[in-house]
């Protein structure tokens, strides 16, 4: 197992803070704080998984190096249950990564073009704000079924990659980009492939056919 750096330690912390009872954060002004308040919230809709598809060479290598990660083998796909406690702890895991992470492309972190790694000193690009997003909130007990890496092409053609929590509410993406959670189809982007919920080494095609991206890179 690869040493799990103070970056990582220090977003772990959210752990320790996050309760079902945990008041909103004071600095949240967005929409969606403001009717969780009431008890409300957000809807998304969900996206066309239209087949089977290739899976990205990222996460097959991933695996190989992070065994434990990936894990767990086939299970039934299971939605989150978005309560307005579980909407807070996806919005503060979404923060506390952003805020933790310093960006750095993989050819200055590692020397190469590609590589999907847990930003273990604090450095990453986008895959790697994702994986560790995914590896809290798993953490903190929400379904692996419903937290999916998706890989899509971003307003300027280039290759992306965001975490997908999929919720009874619709769809919803945390991205290194942007500072808040939003609704899968809020975002600029061309939707390539996910994960499928069912089994994390099978990826699904989202709407029609597209050329994936050579290569994820913010």
């Amino acid at each position: 197992m690869r040493f799990i750096g103070k970056a990582i330690i220090a977003a772990l912390g959210v752990i320790a803070t996050i309760g079902c009872g945990a008041p909103a954060e004071a600095a949240s002004r967005t929409t969606h704080a403001r009717t969780l308040a009431s008890g409300a919230v957000p809807v998304s809709s969900f996206m066309p998984i239209t087949g089977r598809t290739s899976t990205p060479w990222g996460w097959v290598d991933f695996c190989a190096r992070y065994q434990a990660e990936c894990a767990g083998g086939p299970l039934p796909p299971e939605d989150v249950e978005l309560t307005p406690g579980n909407w807070r702890l996806i919005e503060q895991v979404n923060e506390k990564v952003n805020h933790a992470i310093r960006p750095m492309s993989d050819m200055d972190h590692w020397g190469v073009v590609d590589q999907w790694d847990l930003p273990s000193d604090g450095y990453g690009d986008c895959e790697d704000y994702a994986l560790l997003k995914r590896k809290l909130l798993i953490s903190l007990g929400l379904p692996r079924q419903a937290l999916l890496m998706t890989v899509v092409k971003d307003e300027h053609g280039d290759g992306h990659a965001i975490l997908t929590v999929k919720t009874d509410h619709g769809e919803f993406v945390l991205d290194n980009m942007r500072e808040n959670v939003v609704a899968w189809d809020a975002v600029p982007y061309t939707f390539v492939k996910r994960q499928s919920q069912s089994n994390p080494d099978f990826w699904e095609q989202i709407g029609p056919p597209t050329l994936a991206p050579l290569i994820v890179s913010r």
